[in-house]
């Protein structure tokens, strides 16, 4: 059977990706407190609870059972929707995976050790340019990644439906984030043009990273898993150049004009 063929009978093939993704950090495992505070919220945010997915989060918890279906209720009367748990004893494991869940390790098992230095990164992906960051020509149409000793520089826009990630270090785009498109990074995130799409600095949960554009109009912004949505950000404040950074476990943006 010929390979064009093989690929016609294909169903499905496997992708990775890093998907923003909401966490439900739970300090109390009562699903009537969890009841009240949604409640509240939902009143506060009506747009939030629009079939989001969320994480449940039960590393700060310190019970090997917890009453996780009807936690899970509650969560889906309020238009959240649990797709996984993080954390937790093997019985909450067992449980989520009875429940069709996902389940994932605490976050400090599950982080990835840091290579030694982005060159070790960089020749793990065969991704380096070896031209400095000026080599690439004016106005050239295809956008050039470059490795850089703090990370990643892209150039160009970056395209409805396209990602960028830097998995280590910062993330500098040289050009405009359209909507639909997403850049991500293990430090900070920097757009140099109109951010319109979604931006994730300390995706491996640094809380000192931070997002920073000359043009704001993101779909969604988020630091260590922190975020705003458009709806969220101030109006005022779309259209400026503006920081994003974690203050008190709080995403704060302000402008830099």
């Amino acid at each position: 059977m010929s390979l064009n063929v093989d690929r016609d009978r294909m169903a499905f093939t496997f992708k990775g990706g890093m998907l923003p993704m909401t966490v439900m950090e739970l300090t109390s495992a009562d699903p009537e407190r969890i009841r009240e505070q949604l409640a509240g919220k939902l009143s506060q945010s009506p747009a939030f609870f629009q079939h989001t997915p969320v994480v449940l989060n039960v590393e700060k918890l310190d019970e090997p059972h917890l009453a996780l279906e009807r936690i899970c209720a509650v969560c889906r009367a309020h238009k959240l929707l649990p797709v996984a748990v993080r954390g937790g004893p093997d019985p909450v494991k067992q449980s989520a995976w009875a429940l069709g869940l996902g389940w994932f390790p605490p976050q400090e098992a599950s982080r990835p050790r840091p290579l030694e230095s982005v060159a070790d990164a960089a020749a793990a992906d065969e991704a380096v340019l070896e031209e400095p960051v000026d080599a690439a020509p004016e106005g050239a149409e295809e956008a050039l990644p470059v490795a850089t000793a703090r990370g990643r520089i892209y150039r160009g826009t970056v395209r409805s439906g396209q990602q960028v990630t830097a998995p280590e270090g910062d993330l500098v785009v040289i050009g405009a984030v359209n909507a639909g498109a997403e850049v991500l990074a293990a430090g900070n995130v920097h757009v140099y043009g109109a951010l319109r799409g979604r931006a994730l600095a300390g995706i491996h949960g640094d809380v000192k990273a931070g997002i920073f554009c000359r043009e704001l109009h993101a779909e969604l912004l988020s630091v260590a898993g922190n975020y705003k949505r458009l709806e969220d950000i101030d109006p005022r404040l779309l259209g400026t150049t503006v920081q994003v950074q974690l203050f008190d476990g709080q995403l704060s943006i302000k402008s830099l004009d």
